[in-house]
């Protein structure tokens, strides 16, 4: 007997904020943005935090409490990811708008896990010693009392904390580092535009300085919004916020606005459930196709099994004939013999072996006799349930095409409980060989241009089979040594896990209809995300790579081969990125989908579009630069002839 259950899925909720305290006002502030409230005595609803409590001076100034030091806040910026505080109460030493500074001293900092200085300020140093960390000429300011404009070149040194230089001023440090150099007086401004550069618009430009504030990782888990993703804050250590996903407007908390789905709708913005259109006539019919061909799968499987059941008995020639023709239909391709693969891979010896693959299952390379390298796969069953569900999966698996997994060109189901999955491989090795035998008998590692496109492949590949096929594919075995690359150092991911071994961990064994289930996958990448950022591979390296990326010493996990400290600016960033993006996978991966890998992808693949690289078909004509204005993840990543689900 066959029970179908059917899910139906209604769009999400509007929006899934909604603070019910009324709006908190303080002289030229008409509404004070969560998480921050006033400590005006009232008890409305739960804040996240105390060190969000603001205070009101007169009903006209606003400050905010860090550490031991009380600021004045200026503004709220309007992206929710920083405020701008006013300089300490102290007479300036000149009285120009350009030219007025004060001392170091006299603008005490003390960094937390909430508030950071922002690297998007820009500081003007004076009556340095050592005029080495300056910039020669990043723009500068128009005087209020004339009509020219200051260079810092000719009143005093330009430092971007944005920029690297040589380490001067680090995240979580304040401005009293630069009194090493001398230094005596500062300023600071921040622009709301591309930055402050000698060609930017000076309209914008805000004298201040610029704090970004952030949520403790212990505590972001339950306060994001479902429509929201959590995202790195860069200018406080270890500290994230929560960010509306595309297509969605507001704060990204629960407790605060949350997330409104945001559309056009005859030419005019539209929000909430106004987005949201009935396709009755639509849904009906995608629900009896999907009833016919679940339907016809089963019908398949249960014929697949009886001539499985069939072929240990004896039979005419005729009938034999019959059943390989219909074992290589459900194979989809070609069916090989036990034998075959057995001496295409020296007995399966150790010396063929790729990677472990889960409690059941081991890859090994092999040749054919006609030369053709292969990667199989040998899964042990126990039980023909076991079996079933494998045959079920290798089915999905080859109905699956995308640049970046490797075909499935065969099977073998002629010994037993023991089947055989054979890949196409390239001969260049896996992930895993190319990191860890690099510099070993002359080998070159691999640079940081060719790993940051396998991040962002091997994050595409993965986002697209769980969220472009129905039902979704997971792979639930992700390791190094299961990407395959070719000879362009291309991602080819093999070695999906074929049979559940935990059903508390992956799922009833007998829902068998269902590839994958989403635990593990966004964990295990990053842990190949800081295999690939170390350039090792052990037991140990996500605790130790965890502690240092917390205590800013990203320079610590990197390879030694990538000679880190002397890459450019822009490279060392994108090497934290990756860093904080594996940190988060490793954190929030395992949390009931709070981490997607669909933003994981767009996070990688948008770090490699910075360098020019093209994830996905080479074939295809969607471009990144096109493909990042669309709502569709799949068109997002990979859109190509070759990525498509072949029902």
């Amino acid at each position: 007997m066959i029970i179908i259950l059917l899910l139906l899925v209604v769009p999400p909720a509007a929006g899934g904020g909604g603070r019910s305290c009324p709006p908190e006002k303080c002289g030229s502030f008409d509404s004070i943005p969560y998480p921050f409230h006033l400590d005006n005595g009232s008890d409305c609803g739960e804040m996240l935090s105390d060190a969000f409590r603001l205070s009101c001076f007169n009903s006209t100034s606003l400050f905010v409490n860090i550490g031991s030091y009380r600021y004045q806040v200026l503004e709220f910026f309007p992206d929710g990811g920083g405020l701008l505080v006013d300089f300490a109460n102290e007479t300036a030493r000149y009285s120009s708008s350009c030219r007025m500074y004060y001392d170091l001293r006299s603008f005490r900092f003390q960094a937390n896990d909430y508030f950071g200085i922002s690297k998007d300020n820009l500081v003007g140093l004076y009556g340095c010693g050592d005029s080495s960390l300056c910039r020669s000429d990043c723009g500068g300011c128009r005087d209020s009392n004339t009509t020219t404009t200051t260079t810092f070149r000719s009143s005093g040194c330009c430092y971007p904390l944005s920029e690297d230089r040589g380490g001067v001023w680090r995240v979580g440090d304040s401005f009293n580092v630069f009194e090493e150099y001398g230094c005596k007086g500062f300023s600071s401004w921040v622009g709301s535009g591309s930055g402050l550069g000698s060609g930017s618009n000076r309209s914008d430009i805000k004298r201040g300085v610029k704090l970004e504030w952030a949520v403790p990782s212990d505590l972001i888990k339950d306060v994001c919004d479902s429509n929201a993703q959590i995202v790195n804050v860069s200018s406080v250590i270890f500290g994230m916020r929560c960010k509306c996903a595309d297509g969605f407007v507001g704060d990204g908390f629960v407790k605060g606005t949350g997330c409104l789905k945001c559309c056009l709708r005859d030419g005019l913005e539209a929000y909430g459930k106004a987005c949201y259109v009935k396709r009755h006539g639509r849904d009906k019919r995608m629900l009896v196709a999907g009833i016919l061909a679940l339907g016809l799968s089963i019908a398949t499987l249960i014929a697949f099994f009886c001539l499985l059941k069939r072929q240990s008995k004896p039979g005419t020639v005729d009938q034999t004939r019959s059943q390989s023709a219909s074992l290589q239909k459900a194979c989809k391709t070609r069916l090989f013999t036990h034998t075959e693969l057995e001496q295409a891979t020296n007995g399966f010896s150790d010396d063929q072996k790729l990677v472990n693959i889960g409690p059941g299952g081991t890859l090994y390379a092999g040749t054919l006799p006609d030369g053709l390298e292969v990667a199989i796969h040998k899964v042990h069953c126990t039980t023909e349930t076991d079996l079933i569900q494998v045959l079920s999966r290798i089915k999905v698996l080859s109905e699956v095409s995308h640049t970046h997994m490797a075909r499935i060109i065969g099977c073998s189901i002629d010994s037993g409980y023991t089947p055989l999955v054979v890949y196409e491989h390239l001969g260049n090795g896996t992930l895993e060989q190319h990191l860890c035998q690099a510099g070993v008998d002359g080998k070159i590692g691999l640079n940081w241009h060719t790993r940051l496109k396998i991040t962002a492949q091997i994050s595409s590949v993965l986002a697209y089979l769980q969220t472009e096929i129905f039902p979704p594919v997971f792979h639930h075995g992700l390791q190094s040594g299961c990407v395959l690359l070719d000879h362009d150092m291309s991602v080819k991911v093999v070695g999906f896990e074929l049979l559940d071994h935990d059903s508390d961990t992956y799922g009833s064994g007998s829902n068998s209809s269902a590839p994958f289930s989403n635990k593990n996958d966004v964990y295990a990448l990053g842990v190949v995300l800081l295999e690939i950022l170390a350039g090792r591979k052990s037991v140990e390296l996500p605790t130790v790579a965890l502690r240092k990326i917390r205590n800013g010493k990203v320079e610590e996990v990197v390879d030694p081969m990538l000679y880190y400290h002397e890459q450019p600016p822009y490279r060392k960033e994108q090497m934290g990125i990756v860093a904080d993006v594996a940190t988060r996978c490793l954190l929030f991966g395992g949390d009931d989908g709070r981490l997607g890998m669909n933003d994981v992808a767009r996070e990688l693949v948008h770090v490699a579009k910075e360098t020019g690289d093209h994830v996905g078909s080479r074939r295809g004509p969607v471009g990144l630069e096109e493909t990042f204005s669309n709502s569709s993840l799949l068109q997002m990543i990979s859109l190509s002839p070759d990525s498509i689900y072949a029902p």
